[in-house]
């Protein structure tokens, strides 16, 4: 209750700030569809998606495309720009090479400035301010879809040495514009939350502090005040679901560096949100939100902003799970225990880092009240029970695809034996495991990292089953998960 104070305090603060640009706003979301980059719909987008993307916007006499840099393994860092305003605003994002929320969200910005479309809006924002892109800042990364660079350098903790290209590109770019706003793209963990809600933490910022005192100037104020605007713009769309970085002084960070060099830098940290697994609702918001913040930078509405709207902001926490059991009876050496389980639904990436599986994980149990899941299910009066194997030998996989799984489960099968496993499997594409002729499963004894697999059991019967880390409600309809998992 007192942070559902604080966020309608916060909103009465902003609202007249939030009217003068709440038009554009609704506007913005409403029709994003039109705008939306259609070849970059999934998160493991690759260097070589935005090139055909780039080259167009290279012969596009609305915008200056200017190689600015190479990443370690070669790839050409380009700066995209467009306006004619003294004010620069530069974005940056995918310097972990993971996180490409944003750099989605770029390209759609990027066809919305191209479009026809909301000319007056436009023309204050092209006429008032120069706008600056480097999307993809560790493509090398972004291959592998990994956080780090070639060289195994977290890009973001490379301010001061500057060792890698990349980061010699950044630092080179922001004080040859010697930008007056920054952009500072990222993607966090989806388990981070809203402090104390079980609200997923689905935006999260931070206005970097550039001392160990955290002292606010004019610089770091003004971010404050666009962070302030930006919060006030996603409680409509997704409401109490905005953090706050914890703003100590990193001194080797880009973000708290150039916040020091004197560009109002805004960090944004793209989170989780329920059933967007390939979070393109956040990258929806991403696209309101930071144009909304661009017009009312190029209108200077934010400078009526309170700074100390700012610290009203709930902190970041990180108390989230995928699946959450709560107090389920665990029964262990001749005794009954009620537990709490926290399961996270791991993925792990293929060979060409393309698409990915899942191999979940108990992350954590025992008293988990202060905890929260993306799904729940209260557990009381429901008791673990073993995953058997099924007693017949199948010979292939083919002959796996004819067994009634739904039937299988209800029996307390969670593992099938199969003769012949193809060589290149790596995981079952169905709703229990696959194991091989000789594979002897361990008897089940819950902790922290072992695949969650078992049934909930309820008056006698078995209702549930959890088949690498997924809940299946065994007299549903469907009872489908992405896949289960295999051990030869």
């Amino acid at each position: 209750m007192k942070h559902l104070v604080l966020i309608f305090l916060a909103l009465v603060s902003v609202t007249p700030i939030m009217a003068q640009d709440a038009n554009i706003t609704t506007q913005l979301y409403d029709t994003y569809e039109s705008y939306k980059e259609p070849s970059l719909d999934k998160r493991r987008i690759k260097y070589q998606d935005i090139q055909v993307l780039l080259a167009a916007l290279a012969k596009n006499a609305k915008f200056s495309v200017n190689k600015v840099g190479s990443s370690i393994g070669g790839k050409s860092l380009n700066l995209i720009s467009i306006g004619t305003g003294a004010t620069d605003v530069f974005l940056w994002s995918q310097m972990h090479g993971n996180e490409p929320t944003a750099t989605q969200a770029i390209f759609d910005i990027l066809n919305f400035l191209d479009s026809p479309d909301f000319a007056e809006e436009k023309q204050a924002i092209l006429s008032n301010l120069t706008v600056h892109f480097l999307p993809m800042l560790n493509p090398d990364g972004a291959e592998l879809f990994q956080r780090r660079n070639l060289l195994g350098v977290d890009i973001n903790r490379d301010a001061l040495r500057l060792q890698s290209p990349e980061s010699q590109t950044l630092k080179r770019v922001r004080d040859s514009l010697e930008a007056d706003f920054g952009f500072n793209l990222h993607d966090q963990s989806t388990y981070y939350n809203a402090e104390r809600t079980d609200k997923p933490a689905t935006i999260s910022y931070l206005a970097p502090a550039y001392n160990y005192e955290k002292d606010i100037n004019e610089v770091r104020g003004n971010a404050m005040k666009i962070i302030v605007f930006m919060n006030s713009i996603l409680q409509k769309y997704a409401p109490g679901q905005v953090g706050r970085y914890n703003d100590d002084f990193e001194p080797r960070a880009f973000g708290d560096n150039i916040q020091k060099w004197g560009t109002s830098t805004i960090l944004i940290e793209s989170g989780g949100y329920p059933e967007d697994t390939e979070k393109q609702e956040i990258r929806k918001l991403n696209y309101v939100s930071i144009l909304s913040a661009i017009y009312t930078i190029a209108k200077e509405n934010y400078k009526d902003i309170p700074i100390s709207e700012y610290e009203k902001i709930p902190e970041n926490d990180r108390k989230l799970f995928d699946l959450k059991i709560k107090e389920v009876t665990y029964k262990l050496m001749g005794k009954s225990y009620k537990i709490d389980l926290g399961i996270n639904q791991v993925e792990v990436d293929y060979e060409d880092h393309k698409d990915f599986w899942y191999s979940s994980r108990i992350w954590d149990q025992g008293d988990l009240s202060t905890y929260y899941g993306y799904e729940t299910f209260d557990a009381t009066g429901f008791t673990i029970r073993e995953a058997q194997v099924y007693p017949k030998l199948i010979s292939t996989m083919e002959a796996l695809k004819t067994l009634d799984a739904k039937t299988i489960l209800q029996q307390g099968f969670g593992y099938v034996r199969l003769k012949n496993i193809p060589s290149k499997a790596l995981n079952a594409p169905f709703p229990f495991h696959i194991i091989g002729e000789k594979h002897e499963t361990p008897k089940l004894q819950l902790k922290p990292g072992i695949n969650p697999s078992f049934f909930l059991e309820k008056d006698g019967k078995l209702t549930h089953a959890v088949i690498n880390g997924f809940l299946i409600d065994l007299a549903a309809e469907n009872i489908a998960i992405p896949n289960a998992m295999l051990f030869r």
